[in-house]
């Protein structure tokens, strides 16, 4: 694994000496996270899970066995179960016969929605996959060997999607750029490289730019924040493909006005190794996740320019209870229902995670949203 992070940070290096001795941070977090071979999700490791590694050097990253972080399919399977409603609701509304996930993760998700429709005699849909990460393709085959025959993996799309999309935790993934006001001046904040061609080292280095917020950033303190040209370039490319059906994302993240928030001054960059958080992407380079919050005002903006309409908006609790989750729990064993409550508690991701959904067709009433809808805020 050692060998692994050495190639990595010198194939990094060797692309920031190429460029000029600068790059942007989106490029620096693509190449961190997404390098062939080397990058964080494109490696062997088991990335997702509840245990972290049992034998981990930070200084070296070497790990034995476990995980990086825990999504929510992995935490309780009542949670792709209550998805499951919403997307069989969806596929009928929209007469449509296929489901689209991107960032699948394990596969996990993919099978308790199959399980669930399955069970409740639904005809099972066509299943596509969207992933780049051979790695993790091997696993979700794995993971959804007993549904082969409706599963399907692509790694491109083709010209006309119709069906339902689903994305879970997979735009906070998506490589941001980083913008820093020092002294009342605007910066891009990219990476440079110094130390020596066997032990190269990244550094912050600012650049005055013409780049800004997209929301008024009241104050001249010193601010540090991120703006997404590619989530939101990815989702108007998307939306403008999907010909039928609906959209839904479920993520980490803010509307703009609390995203921009003028307390909000430090960003909203992290990183995730064995279970644990820290603020410095440029130390262990594809050894940890990198990830931002997700501003849901911009991709709500991207979809509707695009031409879809919005479904609804709202936090992860009340999309979960107005699938039905509380019925669910209800009949689940303790164990069961412990794990689940961290799915809607305030405190865990009930409020910080958000469900935002769309729809191109006829507008239609979505389950998820009946109740909390707060579409009002985008």
């Amino acid at each position: 694994m050692l060998t692994q992070q050495n190639s990595l940070t010198g194939h990094i290096a060797d692309h920031i000496i190429q460029a000029g001795g600068w790059v942007g941070f989106d490029d620096f977090m693509q190449r961190a996270l997404y390098t062939p071979g080397l990058g964080y999700y494109a490696r062997d490791d088991a990335q997702f899970g509840h245990l972290p590694y049992v034998s981990c050097s930070v200084d070296s990253g070497l790990r034995v066995a476990g995980s990086d972080f825990v999504t929510a399919p992995e935490l309780s399977p009542l949670f792709g179960q209550t998805v499951a409603q919403q997307v069989a609701q969806a596929l009928q509304v929209t007469q449509t016969t296929d489901i689209w996930e991107f960032g699948a993760g394990t596969g996990v998700l993919a099978l308790q929605i199959l399980q669930t429709l399955q069970a409740q005699g639904t005809a099972l849909p066509r299943y596509t996959l969207v992933d780049i990460s051979g790695s993790l393709r091997a696993r979700q085959q794995a993971t959804l060997a007993p549904f082969a025959q409706h599963m399907r993996w692509v790694s491109e799309l083709p010209d006309t999607v119709e069906g339902v999309v689903l994305g879970n935790e997979v735009l906070d993934a998506m490589p941001v750029k980083a913008l820093a006001r020092t002294g009342g001046i605007w910066h891009e904040r990219g990476v440079t490289v110094c130390g020596t061609a066997d032990a190269p080292v990244f550094a912050w280095q600012d650049r005055p730019t013409a780049l800004r917020p997209p929301h008024d950033m009241e104050g001249s303190h010193d601010y540090l924040t991120e703006i997404h040209p590619q989530s939101q370039a990815f989702v108007r490319t998307l939306a403008g493909k999907l010909a039928r059906g609906a959209m839904f994302w479920i993520d980490y993240g803010y509307v703009q006005a609390e995203y921009y928030h003028p307390q909000r001054a430090m960003g909203t960059v992290m990183c995730h190794s064995a279970h644990q958080s820290d603020t410095d992407p440029l130390a262990r380079v594809g050894q940890k996740d990198i990830t931002a919050h997700v501003d849901f005002s911009g991709v709500a903006l991207a979809a509707l320019e695009a031409g879809l309409g919005v479904l609804g908006f709202c936090t992860q609790a009340h999309f979960l209870i107005n699938c039905g989750l509380a019925a669910r729990l209800q009949s689940a064993d303790l164990a069961t229902r412990v794990m689940a409550q961290k799915l809607i508690m305030e405190h865990e991701m009930g409020e910080l995670f958000k469900v935002l959904g769309f729809y191109k067709g006829p507008p239609w009433q979505a389950m998820g949203f009946v109740r909390g809808d707060k579409t009002h805020r985008l």
